[in-house]
């Protein structure tokens, strides 16, 4: 397994040398903490709620010693995660995939990557997705943005395997082959859309995930490895507790929020074209959350997605989100 690139962070006693922004202000906790090794993609529709517990010491007072890796894709992710280099991981649609192969327990739910996955064309003989016929396009398969592809596809009447040419790049590359022109469209997430913008000044996007709501709601979370699942549920609710502080924070303070993120971690990013990639993501208060997990609406989400995986990656019996997905421990941690 290969990464482009790849990067730990320690979520200990580096978040108490935080800065002080709206609300994320960082604390020092002294305590004994349980060290849990996490993998995780760089866009903000998965490291949002990381970056900004890292940066409070939201982990630190809940008892936990993070370390951050960083990966390319969610494929990489599971892989290693299966692989067992990691505990735990973060990531986009893939969380519906490698769990319903038995391979990881999905426990927490970041967002609906609402309108994050995004397609884009340069070519002025293309008005509309139907035109896509007989065309190439770049994307990272079993992604995302994949997912996103293909229910863009059918809803113009254009089978995804025979009347487009589906290329499989890492996003970063699929993104570079459209703007020196090798494909005529790319289906990526953001915030790759701003590097395409800033590349290809006529550029543009036809459509986003948001034109598939609810039908193709596509969930980012938290899954764990299945043997990590079942030995250390103490763990794994201490960070469903600190995700949860988080996440109301950064709800409560959504623009401050957007303003220290770019800052921190995505600094090539302009803090605009920033704080307009967050408003792509769904998000939801844990109370709004504990309601959509108890009623079903949680896992009906995860397994249309599965639905997805299981036909495109020949999943012969694929475990349904119903048994791969277990919302007791957020349901334990988030009265109602």
């Amino acid at each position: 397994m290969t990464f482009s690139r790849r990067t730990i962070v320690k979520a200990g006693a580096a978040a108490t040398a935080a800065a002080s922004v709206a609300g994320f202000a960082p604390n020092a906790w002294a305590q004994a903490r349980t060290k849990v090794r996490v993998g995780y993609l760089h866009t903000p529709a998965v490291d949002g709620q990381i970056w900004l517990g890292h940066q409070s010491g939201a982990w630190a007072k809940h008892g936990l010693d993070l370390e951050f890796i960083r990966f390319t894709t969610g494929l990489e992710i599971f892989q290693a995660m299966v692989g067992g280099s990691l505990d735990v991981l973060s990531t986009g649609a893939v969380v519906s995939n490698f769990p319903a192969r038995g391979q990881g327990r999905v426990f927490l739910l970041n967002n609906i990557e609402y309108a994050t996955a995004q397609l884009w064309v340069a070519d002025d003989s293309i008005k509309s997705i139907a035109d896509l016929k007989g065309k190439k396009i770049s994307t990272s398969t079993g992604t995302t943005a994949h997912v996103f592809l293909d229910r863009a596809l059918r809803s113009a009447n254009l089978d995804p395997n025979k009347d487009v040419q589906i290329v499989n790049q890492r996003m970063g590359e699929a993104v570079t082959s459209f703007i020196s022109g090798a494909v005529p469209a790319v289906a990526l997430w953001v915030p790759f859309d701003v590097t395409v913008k800033q590349k290809v000044p006529n550029a543009r996007k036809i459509v986003d995930a948001s034109a598939f709501f609810p039908q193709a709601a596509i969930m980012g979370g938290w899954a764990a490895r299945n043997d990590y699942f079942d030995a250390n549920k103490p763990a794994l609710k201490s960070l469903i507790a600190g995700w949860a502080e988080v996440n109301d924070a950064m709800l409560a303070n959504f623009d401050a929020a957007a303003q220290t993120l770019q800052k921190e971690q995505y600094p090539n990013v302009p803090l605009a074209d920033f704080k307009e990639s967050m408003k792509f993501s769904k998000y939801y208060t844990t109370a709004e959350w504990r309601k959509l997990y108890a009623d079903g609406t949680a896992t009906k989400w995860l397994q249309q997605v599965t639905d997805f995986f299981a036909t495109a990656g020949n999943i012969a019996s694929p475990v349904p989100a119903s048994k791969y997905f277990d919302p007791q421990l957020f349901l334990d941690v988030v009265k109602g």
